[in-house]
């Protein structure tokens, strides 16, 4: 990669960019292959997500189940989903916010980098 004109500074700028870059697609990776679980009414409804927000199982115990109120059970299906959404929002800041915001920029709670699944 190295150029004979040029500058020394510049050879090791691109070096720590490609440093940059292989650290964000291990930690994207990472974020991907890991996995949270949202809850509601008490463990009722699980969501079990990736860190990229791909929702890989949905666990409804029967209590939860009420013909006469399917109103609350949905309820509780957007709350769990919700609630694993924002921690995939939390572990993508955790994991890639570092590597792709500025010293001190802040994300909103539970936005995801790149505006969604990684």
């Amino acid at each position: 990669m190295t150029q004979p004109n040029m500058p020394a500074d510049m050879q090791e700028l691109i070096r720590q960019a490609a440093e940059v870059q292989a650290q964000l697609q291990r930690a994207q990776e990472e974020l991907l292959n890991t996995t949270v679980e949202g809850t509601a009414g008490g463990g009722l409804v699980t969501v079990t997500m990736t860190g990229g927000a791909e929702i890989k199982d949905l666990s409804i115990k029967s209590e939860a189940v009420d013909p006469e109120d399917v109103e609350t059970l949905q309820d509780l299906i957007l709350a769990a989903y919700r609630d694993a959404h924002n921690k995939a929002g939390q572990l993508a800041q955790d994991k890639i916010g570092p590597l792709t915001n500025p010293a001190g920029a802040q994300q909103a709670p539970g936005e995801i980098p790149f505006g969604g699944i990684i």
